[in-house]
C-alpha cells in the first residue's frame, strides 16, 4: 500500500510518482530551476559586479544614446532579470517566453559588438532552452 507522500512531490504537489519518473518531467524541473536561479543571479550581479563587468556587453553607440548612462541602464537590466527569474518560478508558462524574448534582445545586442559572437551563440542555446521550458510548462506547470 502506497503512502500519500509517495504520490506527491514538493515541486509539483499534483504530480504522481509515475509522472515524476518521466524524462520530460525531469527536464521541465531542471529547466524550471535553471531559468529561475540564473536570471536572478545575473540580475543581482548587475549591482554587485562580482562575476563580470556587464558594461562591456553594451555597445558604445547604445551608451551614447543613453547619454553616457549605460552603467545605470545596466541596473534597470538587472531589475528586469530578477523579475523575470521570479516570474519563471511563479508562472513558467508565461515567463519562459519572456526570458526567451529577453535573450533574443541580448543576442541582437551582442551581434553589434565585434568579438562577442561566441557569447551570442551561447545565448541562442539558452533561448532555445527557455523556449523548451515554455513548451514543457504547458504540460507540467499548474
Amino acid at each position: 500500500m502506497e503512502h500519500i507522500f509517495d504520490r506527491r512531490t514538493i515541486a509539483n504537489p499534483t504530480a504522481t510518482v509515475a509522472e515524476t519518473q518521466r524524462p520530460s518531467y525531469q527536464a521541465f524541473r531542471i529547466l524550471h530551476l535553471g531559468f529561475t536561479v540564473a536570471p536572478i543571479l545575473m540580475g543581482l550581479d548587475k549591482f554587485l559586479g562580482l562575476l563580470v563587468n556587464w558594461d562591456q556587453y553594451l555597445p558604445a553607440f547604445a551608451n551614447n544614446i543613453l547619454g553616457g548612462y549605460g552603467h545605470e541602464f545596466m541596473y534597470v537590466v538587472g531589475v528586469i532579470e530578477i523579475v523575470a527569474g521570479i516570474g519563471v518560478f511563479l508562472k513558467p508558462k508565461i515567463f519562459a517566453y519572456v526570458v526567451a524574448a529577453w535573450l533574443g534582445l541580448i543576442i541582437v545586442t551582442l551581434l553589434l559588438i565585434p568579438g562577442y559572437f561566441d557569447v551570442a551563440l551561447r545565448d541562442f542555446g539558452l533561448l532555445l532552452a527557455a523556449a523548451a521550458l515554455g513548451r514543457l510548462s504547458q504540460e507540467y506547470a499548474g
